[in-house]
């Protein structure tokens, strides 16, 4: 491992295609968030364009913090919508580090969640695709279609655990791998421009997260700029967001260039920002599973790096507890 992280791959299938990243041109200032998925990469969206607006109007979410690496986005609808932004930006990306051009004077805010309730999201999230949308990934992609769905959640368990989409990684098929994502990050998280967070933390405090957070940014955030922001990332707020009748600031209008959550999502958007809770896999995955799961942390994290993805840092601090809480 070097001082500097390097792009080792490039990643590209139905869903993403990194080499989209070299039309990016930094600024001192960007904010990048990276999760492999489904852990808490909208909440983390909807606290940073709230800390970077504090009191003015936030803007709709779509032409603030555009996902660069989604292939079936128009990419040069992105670069403009970049380019012509004056405040400070915040991108989304879902790629791991050997596949993201780094920049020293960027910052990177990494979220990761429990693998196992990352897994319970991505079920319900991949299950609720409809016909046009798997049609839309499945046109014009490098390498295999995106194949439907499992009926079976063990059978999508165990491929998913066990099986990369990409030869370097060794989990996370069909789409691409969640350890291998926190493993590549873990690696540099001595970097001061990198920050770690992890969805546990941000449940069991909120504000303490978001000072934490804006700290780091170097964001001066006053007691009730605060308690705003916490309540304008609550899951009820952003629930109510996403089903908003009038489209305004809906979430994740990016996610296909229809911008319309209807053709992405069966339910629309109550499919895409759905429970927020964590220990759902205690009731579904059997002691199989759990033994595959075993298998997948120990063959790809250090003992360190695997205690925190399934911790955090808080019950770290304060000895481990369960935390199955509605959040986003």
């Amino acid at each position: 491992m070097g001082d500097t992280p390097q792009v080792l791959h490039s990643y590209q299938n139905h869903h993403l295609d990194s080499t989209r990243w070299e039309s990016y041109r930094p600024r001192r200032g960007d904010i990048v968030v990276s999760t492999s998925y489904k852990s808490g990469t909208t909440w983390m969206q909807t606290i940073l364009i709230n800390l970077v607006f504090q009191s003015q109007e936030v803007p709709e979410y779509s032409d603030v913090s555009p996902w660069v690496g989604m292939r079936i986005r128009p990419l040069e609808k992105v670069i403009e919508t970049l380019g012509g932004q004056k405040h400070r930006r915040v991108i989304k990306s879902h790629l791991a580090l050997d596949g993201l051009p780094y920049y020293p004077e960027v910052q990177y805010i990494v979220v990761a969640r429990d693998a196992r309730d990352v897994f319970m999201s991505l079920w319900n999230h991949y299950r609720n695709y409809t016909e046009d949308f798997m049609a839309q990934l499945n046109r014009g992609q490098v390498g295999d279609a995106l194949p439907a769905c499992p009926d079976d959640i063990h059978q999508f368990w165990r491929q998913w655990i066990a099986r990369g989409w990409f030869e370097w990684e060794s989990d996370g098929y069909p789409f691409w791998g969640n350890l291998h994502h926190t493993r590549t990050w873990w690696s540099y998280r001595h970097l001061p421009n990198i920050l770690f967070t992890h969805y546990n933390d941000l449940q069991k405090d909120p504000p303490g997260e978001i000072r934490h957070i804006a700290t780091f940014l170097k964001i001066p955030v006053s007691n009730a700029s605060l308690a705003a922001i916490v309540d304008a990332s609550s899951f009820s707020n952003m629930k109510a967001i996403a089903v908003a009748s009038d489209k305004k600031n809906r979430l994740e209008q990016d996610l296909a260039p229809s911008e319309d959550f209807d053709t992405g999502f069966k339910g629309g958007e109550t499919a895409f920002i759905f429970k927020g809770t964590n220990g759902r896999w205690r009731t579904v995955l059997d002691e199989e599973d759990q033994d595959l799961y075993r298998g997948a942390m120990t063959r790809t994290l250090t003992t360190e790096c695997a205690t925190w993805l399934e911790h955090g840092r808080l019950s770290a601090l304060s000895g481990p507890e369960t935390v199955d809480q509605e959040s986003s």
